[in-house]
């Protein structure tokens, strides 16, 4: 027979003196442990028993011993505790002032543009807060996430987010980027098909604006000459003031490097050039409450 059991008629009080009786070895012990009368004790686990469909004590004049289903169920009510004791822990956390540990994994993009100043305001609300930085490619996020060594990830789209919660943080918008005495340097703004006809600087395989760019050269049936791979977007502007090629970048995210050293930006006639940065935790993970508070926080920062 399969029995279900109704967990609204389980309640703290009695779970917590099912498990002062079974370490005691006394109804009584147990009643006075829980500040309860032996005759509601008695009745509170008689009730008990019938709820769950199985006798869990073995009585005699010596005290009681668990029965095998009495066994089972310490399990469970001792799980139920630490859970409930864990929940209590996390939640003082909050009245006490936040602490924790969380690990963010971002790419250049979010490091350079959009994380800094959001998490400053978060940093100066929560100070007992660590948040520990990892600057990484897209794709290095994405299985960060997965394998656990990161709590929240921040990157751009495009990447395969199978297995992850995302949301969409902020767009970033691409532009063409060369120097003063590149041949496209004229144009004010230029369609991926013409620049596919120069040498492209670009960042080393795994990063999303690489395959961003490769996925719509193959589209137009052509392929990008790349000449020069890089792991960074200042190194990505110096390889192009060298006139070493052309790139693809996030303007927000280099303007610095651009103004810098005088490198000429031109307009990416192209719908992808607006591309989102995505916030990712793994799908069904359990974050702590520092890292539900920091990803909170960067999402209403752009809501």
């Amino acid at each position: 027979m399969n029995l279900k059991i109704n967990p609204a008629k389980i309640d703290f009080v009695t779970l917590r003196l099912f498990c002062a009786i079974a370490r005691t070895g006394s109804i009584t012990k147990g009643a006075e442990e829980c500040n309860l009368a032996l005759s509601a004790a008695s009745r509170r686990i008689s009730e008990f028993e019938e709820t769950v469909g199985s006798s869990l004590f073995d009585r005699s004049t010596k005290g009681v011993s668990l029965t095998q289903a009495g066994h089972v169920v310490i399990q469970h009510a001792l799980r139920l505790f630490q859970g409930f004791e864990q929940l209590s822990n996390e939640l003082s956390e909050y009245s006490k002032g936040m602490k924790g540990h969380v690990r963010l994994w971002a790419n250049m993009s979010a490091l350079t543009e959009f994380l800094p100043s959001t998490l400053y305001d978060f940093l100066s609300r929560h100070p007992e807060i660590q948040v520990e930085i990892e600057e990484q490619l897209s794709g290095d996020i994405v299985r960060a996430l997965h394998e656990g060594f990161a709590d929240i990830g921040v990157f751009a789209d495009g990447t395969i987010t199978t297995g992850l919660d995302t949301q969409v943080l902020c767009q970033d918008e691409l532009y063409i980027v060369c120097s003063q005495q590149h041949p496209v340097a004229q144009f004010q703004s230029l369609g991926f098909k013409e620049c596919l006809a120069h040498d492209f600087v670009g960042l080393n395989r795994g990063s999303s604006l690489l395959e961003l760019t490769f996925r719509n050269a193959e589209k137009l049936g052509l392929q990008m000459k790349l000449r020069v791979q890089v792991r960074s977007y200042n190194a990505m502007c110096e390889m192009i003031a060298a006139n070493l090629g052309i790139g693809i970048l996030p303007i927000q995210a280099c303007k610095t490097q651009v103004n810098a050293m005088n490198l000429r930006t031109i307009k990416l006639n192209e719908v992808w050039a607006h591309r989102n940065l995505l916030i990712a935790t793994k799908s069904g993970a359990s974050l702590s409450p520092a890292a539900c508070l920091l990803q909170s926080h960067l999402q209403a920062a752009q809501s």
